[in-house]
């Protein structure tokens, strides 16, 4: 397993820091970085030079991403919905919310798109937390349930499974959408940190490179941990912050939020690297 920091890693890198701690990264058509802050209430833009601003605002935005429309579909976790912004900033509706399958959703995190002008999103609460679908028409359903505390969530288009870290136990699922169950199964153990803490722990935000390797912000553990096709761990990147919560990979550009604690600073980390390293 290699290991590494982001510094050493190609490329050049920008760090911008924030009053409160950061999540939620995203890109947009014309390049322009988007992440949220949570207890600040904000979904701030941030310019390629690294001017942050105000963009929209919440109760407590989390998890988003941009549909084909250029709209902003944000987890809100303090209003227990999914909200839908239009690329001006302007809220305008509630995309998921109130009960499904006998769940009530309580904590959205963070979401993906299926692909299919739906989303799924995890719910996070510990030992009785969700993975929904909501599909195109906008009718939901429960993907998995009494998870320990679902966090960060990735859909793999090539094989239509669908990666869930859950925190608290501090794995990676994965849920076969081919299947008609889709109960979901561990793909990975990630490493313990030596303290034995589970806040030391918690894995977050999920992504794939263009290698179908899948990348995972590991929280407590200040770093991001890059796992195969099988599961196995492959390398390990260490970020400038001690919590690190979120990642976007589009490209060779990768984008990493988080901070120095809760409710703050929160830091993003901006990374261009080199032709097939990501």
């Amino acid at each position: 397993m290699k290991q590494e920091t982001l510094q050493e890693f190609n490329g050049p890198m920008a760090v911008w820091q924030h009053p409160f701690y950061t999540e939620g990264p995203v890109v947009d058509a014309t390049g322009t970085l988007f992440v949220t802050n949570l207890q600040g209430g904000q979904i701030l833009r941030i310019t390629q030079e690294g001017i942050a601003a105000e963009w929209a605002r919440a109760s407590c935005p989390n998890g988003q991403m941009i549909a084909a429309n250029g709209a902003h579909w944000v987890c809100d976790s303090k209003d227990a919905c999914v909200k839908c912004f239009d690329p001006s900033g302007k809220c305008s509706g509630v995309l998921a919310e109130g009960m499904v399958s006998g769940h009530l959703i309580q904590c959205p995190n963070d979401l993906v798109s299926d692909g299919d002008g739906g989303f799924f999103f995890t719910d996070s609460v510990r030992h009785t937390g969700i993975v929904c679908h909501v599909d195109r028409h906008r009718k939901k359903r429960v993907i998995a349930a009494h998870l320990d505390y679902p966090n960060g969530i990735a859909w793999h288009p090539g094989t239509n499974q669908l990666f869930i870290a859950e925190s608290y136990q501090n794995r990676i699922l994965v849920a076969d959408l081919n299947r008609g169950s889709s109960v979901p199964v561990v793909f990975s153990d990630l490493p313990r940190h030596p303290s034995g803490k589970a806040i030391a722990n918690l894995p977050d935000g999920l992504a794939f490179d263009c290698f179908h390797n899948l990348w995972v912000a590991h929280y407590g553990m200040g770093c991001i941990q890059i796992l195969d096709q099988r599961g196995v761990l492959i390398r390990k990147l260490a970020t400038e912050f001690q919590l690190t919560s979120n990642l976007f990979i589009q490209d060779q550009l990768l984008l990493v939020t988080g901070g120095a604690g809760e409710p703050g600073p929160g830091f993003v980390q901006r990374l261009k690297t080199k032709e097939g390293e990501l």
